[in-house]
């Protein structure tokens, strides 16, 4: 027998959700070791987080260079032989960077986490700054950013930040060609031996977790002192960004990249579960009001999304999306009708549902690995949110009613009040 097609599928609403503790350990020195121990395979993810990010940078790219840097020698070993020894047993690493952290990540089977750490260590406390190594990556570094510009998309998001948070706030800062070129070694291993080497971090090692894994860790990363505490002043000079409209022309280009939106807040805001569905209903996934609207019915764009987007200290909201440049002005208008529809009329029992439905199963399916489950346990740990956070998350999605909507869009979705970038032409 084959089934019948013509007919959906029984489904379950997904109601509660919960996420496996963290056990939490203080090493010697007093860095704290977060473990979350999930997963069926032996391997396992070690991060060392540093408050090293934008946040705390006194020259613009310091702590860009200061952690890319990081794998490029020690006196013990090249960079050939530290990409080598990571090589040699399937270890894959990553240097992150950001506004508000900077971070060493590696996976690696749990077994060789004895050659792993030496290696970490190493490199967080010896990194030496080889003057070539530095160079080639100035250059990669400036040869991507220079591709980046010919993209509309990279400047309207450079643009529309800016415009929000002002070019000298952490947030609203980006790479330019100047500050890398003039940017001097000394300012970054300063960066490097105050928030690095000396710097106060965070351990989080997930996956598969034995008692000697946690042992190993507290060997190589507990015994080092880590004296620095960095402060974070926030800006007190806001940027007055409401009804503000940016065009950018590119005349040689045939496309045009939009982004409209405001400043929000971050996850510990009372209204943040009310608006993340409220921003779902317009645009935050494939059925969306603005998908069917610009997408489906008009054909102005691939794709048109909204996205309420959190940071450590701040948050915003933006609406983006690529269209045709005599198309622009159409798109714009239309994204103002549907958030104004949002702000005057209630959304239907039928679609609530369907979204909130979609949200929870969304959710669920983001914690089908060790890893995934770690990334929302570390954004817990690292924001100073309830332990109980995400596993509110499913109820505060169902609790959500049309009226809520209805407020949240007349209180954060006017458009008078948000930027408007817009890159390419009209």
């Amino acid at each position: 027998m084959f089934p019948d097609r013509t007919i959906a599928p029984d489904f379950k609403i997904i109601n509660s959700i919960h996420l496996p503790e963290t056990k939490n350990h203080l090493l010697d020195n007093g860095t704290q070791l977060h473990v979350i121990n999930i997963g069926e395979q032996p391997v396992v993810r070690l991060e060392c987080i540093f408050e090293a990010g934008n946040w705390q940078e006194e020259t613009p790219g310091a702590a860009f260079f200061a952690i890319k840097m990081l794998p490029e020698g020690t006196p013990d070993f090249t960079s050939a032989e530290i990409s080598e020894a990571f090589d040699r047993i399937g270890a894959f690493t990553d240097f992150t960077n950001n506004s508000d952290r900077t971070g060493i990540t590696v996976y690696c089977l749990s077994r060789f986490l004895p050659e792993v750490l030496p290696l970490v260590k190493d490199m967080m406390q010896k990194a030496t700054f080889p003057v070539k190594e530095l160079e080639d990556l100035r250059n990669i570094t400036l040869q991507n950013l220079r591709v980046n510009k010919e993209k509309t998309s990279y400047l309207a998001t450079v643009e529309f930040r800016k415009g929000l948070f002002g070019s000298d706030h952490p947030y609203g800062q980006s790479q330019n060609e100047t500050d890398l070129e003039e940017l001097k070694l000394e300012q970054i291993t300063e960066h490097y031996d105050r928030f690095i080497k000396n710097g106060h971090y965070t351990v989080v090692l997930a996956g598969q977790v034995q008692d000697g894994d946690i042992a190993v860790v507290k060997e190589y990363l507990g015994k080092d002192n880590a004296l620095n505490e960095p402060s974070v002043a926030l800006p007190d000079t806001p940027v007055d960004y409401r009804g503000n409209a940016v065009l950018i022309e590119k005349e040689d280009g045939v496309q045009s990249t939009i982004r409209i939106g405001r400043r929000m807040f971050t996850r510990h805001h009372p209204d943040y579960f009310k608006m993340l569905v409220t921003n779902e209903i317009l645009g935050g996934y494939f059925g969306s009001r603005l998908m069917k609207n610009i997408r489906e019915e008009k054909g102005l764009t691939y794709g048109i999304s909204s996205h309420l987007i959190t940071l450590r200290n701040d948050g915003y909201f933006m609406i983006g999306t690529d269209v045709k440049k005599e198309f622009t002005q159409q798109t714009i208008d239309e994204i103002k009708k549907e958030i104004n529809k949002l702000r005057t009329e209630l959304v239907g029992a039928e679609e609530l549902q369907t979204v909130k439905n979609f949200m929870a199963g969304e959710f669920a399916g983001s914690l089908n690995t060790a890893f995934e489950v770690a990334d929302r346990r570390k954004i817990l740990l690292l924001d100073g949110l309830p332990s109980d956070f995400f596993n509110r998350y499913i109820d505060q999605i169902h609790a959500t009613t049309s009226e809520d909507i209805l407020e949240m869009a007349k209180t954060y979705l006017n458009p008078d009040d948000m930027l408007e970038v817009v890159v390419g032409g009209k």
